[in-house]
C-alpha cells in the first residue's frame, strides 16, 4: 500500500507541474495545500485586505479621515474596548500612553469612538479595536480610594450596559503567585498606578471580556485585535486545576511519575506553572506549562472572542497582536508551542510584531533592517490569508511598506507620523500605488522554486539551536536573490513538497547551498541590498510578477555604541536608486512572452522594457527604481 500510494503522488504530481500555456512555470500548489488546512480558514467569504493603517495615537487629529481617506485604506485598525478603555478612560490620565483618549469618561468615550466608527464605514473602512485583554492598571485602595480598573468595577460598572458584575470582588479576577496574593508590576506606573493582571483560566474574568466584546460591537467596530495576550506565573486554582487537567490528557500515571516526579497528580500543588522562559532554562516539564499556557489562552480567545463575538456578529473580524522579533522562540511568540491543529485558527489575519529587531541598517555589515524573512515565515504558516508586520519604523516608510507588498503582506501606517506632511505624502503615495494595482496584490500567490522549512518540530522538543540555522541559512538565501518560501515543517505534505525544485532545512551546510539549489533557477545580477521574491495574481492566470525591494540608503550617523542610528524620520530614509539590476528567467516549454513592464511608485505610467528569449530563458535589465519595483511579465 505504500508503494502504491507513492505511485500515485509521483503521478498526480508529475500531471501537475505539466507545462500549460497559460503558464510560466510550473504551477505551485500552495494555495490549494492550506485552503484544506485546519489550522487556516481561507476560502470563500474570507475577508481579504491589502491596505491597513493602524493608530494608538493622533486617531483624534483633524487630518486623521482625510489621510485615512487619501491613503484608500481597506482596514483601520483603531480605537480601545478592553482593559485600556475601562483602566484609564474615566482617569486624569486618559490623555496619555498607552491609548492617549481624547476625551475623559467612559460613556464620552464610547460614543466618541462610535462616532469615529460611523465616518470610517462611510469611507467604505472596516474598524477593528484594540483589545487589551487582561493587563489592569490601577489600586484596589489607596488614600483616594480605588483607583483605575478597581474604581471603574466597583464604582462605574454600569449593568444596563454590561449585565451584572461577574464577582463582587475584583482581586477574585486576577492573576495570582505562589502566596495566593496578585501578581503585581510597577513596569509603567501611569499615574503612580500598579499594573495587574486578569487570569484567562478564570470563568469571571471571561464574563468580564464578553461585556466589553458586547459593548464594542454595540459601539460599531466590524472586529478586534487583543494585546497583552500573555501568560505569567499564575498560580491561581484556576490554573492549578487546568494544569492538572492537561496533564492528565497527556500522561499516564506512570509517565507523570518517570517523567516529572510526580506522585499523585490530583493533590499536586505546582509551586511554577511559567509560560515564556529561557531556552537555557528549559526542561521537559518547563515546555509542557509553555503550551498549556498557549493552548488555554487560545482556547480562552476562542470562547470570548469566535464562539460569544461572532455569536453577535457573525462576520466578525478577529486578530491577536502577537510578537517575532527575530524568531524568538520560547522566550517569545505567543504561539511558539500551540498545536498545528490551534494555530491562528479562524482567526481572520495575522499580525506580528519584530519590536527593534528590524529597524537599524548597518549595510557595511549587510544587515539591511528587514523582515523579509519573518513576512515569508507569517505568509507560509498562515496558509496565505493576510498578514501585517509591526516594525516600529517611523523613518524608513518607502522600504517598510514596499517589504510587506513584495512578500504577500498587508502594509500598515504603524508609527509612521501622517501629522508630518513628507511622511503622509510618501505613506499615501505608496497607498495610491497599491490600490492602483490592487489586482497584483489582492489574494497572489508567491510563485518560488523553493521551499525553505522552518524548524517547528524542533522548536516543540526546546531545540532553539535549529532556528539560528534557520535564520543563517535564510539570509543566505536572499542574500543570493533565491526564490523560496517558508512553511514550518509540520505543515509540509509530500505533495507540496513536490511543488518545489528544492527543499532545503536548518541543518544544510551553508557551504554547500549553491549545489543545493537547482542549476535552471530564476537568477538576478543584483546587488545584496536588493531582495526578490515573485508572485502570480489570482485574477492575471497569464502573468508573472517579480518584485524588488531596494533597502541601500545613505545611513545615518553612528550612535553611542557604534550602530548606524535609526534616523528621526522621513527625511532621514534617504533612499539610494538601484541600477542595472539583471533577470535571468526559465520558461517552460510552451510559455511565450507578450511583453515585460516595469512599474515603480515614482512613476506614473509602466515602462516597457526589452526583452531576449533563447534556450527557454527570458533576460531583460531593469530601470534605475527607488525603493520599490515590479516586473510584470505577461504571456500569450
Amino acid at each position: 500500500w505504500r508503494l502504491i500510494f507513492a505511485w500515485w503522488a509521483i503521478c498526480a504530481n508529475a500531471a501537475l507541474a505539466q507545462p500549460s500555456p497559460e503558464l510560466a512555470l510550473p504551477p505551485q500548489a500552495f494555495s490549494q495545500h492550506f485552503a484544506a488546512s485546519p489550522a487556516t480558514n481561507r476560502g470563500a467569504g474570507q475577508f481579504e485586505f491589502t491596505r491597513l493603517v493602524a493608530h494608538w495615537s493622533d486617531y483624534a487629529h483633524p487630518d486623521y479621515l482625510s489621510f485615512v481617506e487619501d491613503t484608500r485604506a481597506e482596514v483601520a485598525q483603531v480605537g480601545f474596548y478592553g482593559a485600556h478603555l475601562w483602566s484609564l478612560g474615566h482617569t486624569p490620565h486618559y490623555g496619555g500612553y498607552p491609548a492617549h483618549f481624547p476625551v475623559r469618561g467612559l460613556g464620552e468615550l464610547g460614543d466618541w469612538f462610535e462616532n469615529l466608527n460611523r465616518q470610517l464605514h462611510a469611507r467604505n473602512v472596516r474598524v477593528v479595536g484594540h483589545f487589551n485583554i487582561e493587563f489592569l492598571v490601577g489600586d484596589p485602595d489607596s488614600p483616594e480610594g480605588p483607583r483605575g480598573f478597581f474604581k471603574f468595577y466597583r464604582e462605574l460598572w454600569d449593568d444596563r450596559l454590561l449585565g451584572p458584575r461577574p464577582v463582587e470582588d475584583p482581586l477574585d479576577l486576577l492573576e495570582k503567585d505562589v502566596d495566593g496574593q496578585p501578581i503585581v508590576n510597577h513596569s509603567y506606573s501611569i499615574g503612580g498606578m500598579s499594573e495587574y493582571w486578569g487570569c484567562l483560566r478564570n470563568p469571571a474574568w471571561r464574563a468580564v471580556l464578553k461585556a466589553w466584546v458586547r459593548h464594542g460591537i454595540a459601539r460599531g467596530v466590524d472586529g478586534f485585535i487583543t494585546n497583552y495576550f500573555y501568560r505569567h506565573n499564575c498560580l491561581c486554582p484556576h490554573c492549578q486545576r487546568d494544569f492538572r487537567d492537561y496533564l492528565q490528557q497527556r500522561f499516564t500515571a506512570a509517565g507523570l511519575r518517570e517523567q516529572f516526579d510526580i506522585e499523585d497528580l490530583a493533590t499536586h500543588h505546582f509551586t511554577e506553572i511559567v509560560s515564556w522562559h529561557s531556552a537555557s532554562e528549559s526542561t521537559p516539564l518547563r515546555r509542557e506549562m509553555l503550551r498549556f499556557s498557549q493552548i488555554s489562552n487560545k482556547q480562552a480567545f476562542d470562547e470570548v472572542f469566535i464562539e460569544h463575538g461572532r455569536s453577535i456578529k457573525p462576520d466578525l473580524l478577529l486578530a491577536q497582536w502577537n510578537h517575532l522579533g527575530d524568531f524568538s522562540q520560547l522566550d517569545g511568540d505567543e504561539r511558539c508551542l500551540l498545536p498545528l491543529e490551534q494555530w491562528a485558527r479562524d482567526e481572520t489575519y495575522a499580525w506580528y510584531s519584530t519590536g527593534d529587531q528590524a529597524n537599524r541598517t548597518d549595510l557595511r555589515k549587510g544587515i539591511l533592517g528587514e523582515a523579509t524573512l519573518q513576512a515569508r515565515y507569517l505568509r507560509g504558516a498562515t496558509g496565505d490569508r493576510p498578514f501585517t508586520l509591526g516594525k516600529y519604523e517611523s523613518t524608513r516608510i518607502r522600504a517598510t511598506i514596499a517589504e510587506l507588498a513584495a512578500n504577500g503582506g498587508a502594509p500598515m501606517g504603524f508609527y509612521t507620523n501622517f501629522t508630518d506632511p513628507a511622511a503622509r505624502q510618501e505613506i499615501v503615495h505608496y497607498y495610491q500605488f497599491l490600490a492602483r494595482h490592487n489586482e497584483l496584490f489582492l489574494g497572489n500567490q508567491s510563485q518560488a522554486e523553493v521551499l525553505l522549512l522552518f524548524p517547528r518540530r524542533a522548536v516543540h522538543e526546546g531545540d532553539i539551536a535549529a532556528v539560528e540555522r534557520f535564520r543563517k541559512l535564510g539570509r543566505a538565501l536572499l542574500d543570493l536573490h533565491v526564490l523560496f518560501d517558508v512553511v514550518p515543517d509540520d505543515l509540509v505534505t509530500p505533495e507540496l513538497a513536490l511543488t518545489y525544485q528544492a527543499v532545503l532545512k536548518d541543518d544544510h551546510s551553508l557551504k554547500t547551498l549553491d549545489e543545493a539549489l537547482p542549476a535552471a533557477r530564476s537568477r538576478f545580477a543584483a546587488p545584496q541590498t536588493v531582495r526578490v521574491s515573485a508572485s502570480r495574481p489570482r485574477s492575471l492566470p497569464r502573468e508573472l510578477d517579480l518584485h524588488f525591494v531596494n533597502y541601500n540608503r545613505e545611513e545615518s550617523p553612528l550612535d553611542e555604541e557604534g550602530r548606524p542610528g535609526r534616523g528621526q524620520g522621513i527625511e532621514d530614509e534617504k533612499p539610494i536608486a538601484a541600477s542595472k539590476i539583471e533577470v535571468d528567467v526559465p520558461l517552460t516549454g510552451v510559455a511565450r512572452v507578450r511583453s515585460v513592464h516595469f512599474i515603480t511608485p515614482e512613476e506614473s505610467k509602466e515602462v516597457p522594457i526589452e526583452l531576449d528569449v533563447q534556450a527557454g530563458r527570458l533576460t531583460f535589465q531593469l530601470p534605475e527604481f527607488l525603493v520599490y519595483g515590479i516586473a510584470r511579465i505577461q504571456f500569450e
